[in-house]
């Protein structure tokens, strides 16, 4: 028996490492077809193992059909539990085990109708040692009287268990039983089913649970991550009305087209929220930003210079990553300037990095040594949003510093990992 627990939790532990069986083992719904392939993955070594049985003397502990019908039972339903009994059936009749597919089909009948009267949650946290206190038990259901399903589901596998028992002993050779000769010893061969099929929940309910704080931290991060776009988004529309309204009296004719341009802008943020985007798709949307600028400072007052790595075009990079990195160029270094200044966006990859840059010869902002990540004290919000959607999508992989000389200017740099393929 203590070599049968040592095969369920080897044998559940391998099959949770599988990136596919946990996909369909764990899926909320499945079709027929691919609950016909997660069963193949209980099945194909199951089946082996009974076969295994028959033929290799002394391994009887290699033959866990009963217990796998139950867990079938349990967690996919009636229909499949006796499907599957019935492929692990399959040995044993060749082995002249008639009684054994009858038995099987009739395990994961009523197996599959107490999963179905079963909470989902139970059978994720069945347990053969329930609650030992007998006290506790007692005065639990005498205040408030319920069918304790815990204690339902043990006394089932057990009793079922024990009609195999039952029919070894009845019917020699017709169906496969764990021999006993002493009554405390079939006891303990009935109570080694619900341990067995205990053992096989507790793992892959610890692999459940972990999978669902990893879903809970993913959606975490989404939430975060929509929460810092929804803060950027009125931050820059507002900033970018003011300069059309600069516009409205002087140069209707400029404010319209910018307009047109402002709303290309509002279209590009209305779409369905990415957190990446090729950087070609990030520079055409800071073009329209730019020309909004352009028209309100001047074309003498503010350029404009681009020295983008071609081989950099379709690397993901998050979405609105430079425009907040201009505004804050153009606003704390080129608009106090009398006479202007010249924005330069810049890329190229370094190995499996690329690196992006945002320079200005403005008036600087203040020293600000290089640190991976560090806030920018002073900084605005465009600059802080940056800084922390970057440690949000990449961790300790992003490198972000700001480094700016008074009277020379202010360069941003962004380091990330060079990922291609589609946004996400």
């Amino acid at each position: 028996m203590l070599v049968k627990f040592g095969v369920v939790a080897s044998l559940a532990s391998i099959l949770a490492r599988g990136a596919t069986f946990r996909r369909l083992f764990f899926a909320e719904q499945r079709r027929p077809l691919q609950t016909l392939g997660l069963l193949a993955f209980f099945l194909a070594p199951l089946t082996l193992g009974v076969w295994i049985r028959i033929v290799v003397p002394n391994f009887l502990a290699a033959d866990v059909s009963y217990e796998a019908i139950v867990l079938l039972g349990l967690l996919i339903g009636p229909g499949w539990a006796m499907l599957g009994g019935l492929i692990l059936s399959l040995p044993a009749q060749f082995h002249h085990e008639y009684l054994t597919l009858p038995f099987n089909m009739a395990a994961g009948l009523l197996a599959g109708w107490l999963g179905r009267f079963v909470e989902r949650e139970e059978v994720w946290s069945f347990t053969p040692f329930i609650d030992l206190s007998l006290y506790r038990w007692i005065h639990r259901n005498l205040r408030k009287p319920r069918i304790d399903r815990q204690f339902l589901m043990l006394f089932a596998i057990a009793f079922g268990e024990a009609c195999r028992v039952w029919l070894a002993r009845a019917f020699p050779h017709r169906i496969f039983a764990l021999r006993a000769d002493s009554n405390w010893l079939r006891a303990l061969v009935c109570l080694c089913a619900p341990i067995t099929v205990g053992i096989a929940l507790k793992v892959w309910n610890a692999l459940r649970l972990e999978i669902s704080l990893e879903e809970q931290k993913r959606l975490l991060l989404e939430a975060r991550l929509d929460a810092l776009q929804r803060q950027i988004n009125p931050h820059f529309l507002f900033n970018t009305l003011n300069s059309i309204a600069a516009l409205v009296r002087s140069k209707p004719e400029l404010a319209r087209e910018m307009t047109v341009k402002l709303a290309n802008i509002l279209r590009a943020l209305l779409r369905d929220h990415t957190s990446y985007v090729p950087l070609r798709e990030e520079l055409k949307f800071t073009d329209d930003y730019l020309d909004i600028e352009v028209v309100r400072f001047g074309a003498e007052k503010l350029r404009v210079e681009k020295q983008i790595d071609p081989a950099t075009l379709e690397v993901l990079v998050p979405s609105i990553l430079l425009q907040p990195l201009i505004e804050n160029s153009i606003k704390h270094g080129l608009e106090p300037r009398i006479g202007g200044g010249t924005v330069t966006l810049r890329s190229r990859i370094e190995g499996d990095r690329v690196l992006i840059e945002v320079a200005d010869d403005g008036v600087g902002i203040g020293n600000r040594p290089v640190s991976p990540l560090r806030r920018a004290s002073g900084a605005g919000i465009g600059i802080k949003n940056v800084q922390e959607r970057l440690e949000v999508l990449y961790g300790d992989r992003a490198k972000f510093s700001m480094v700016s000389n008074p009277g020379r200017g202010t360069l941003v740099s962004i380091e990330i990992p060079a990922m291609m393929g589609s946004a996400s």
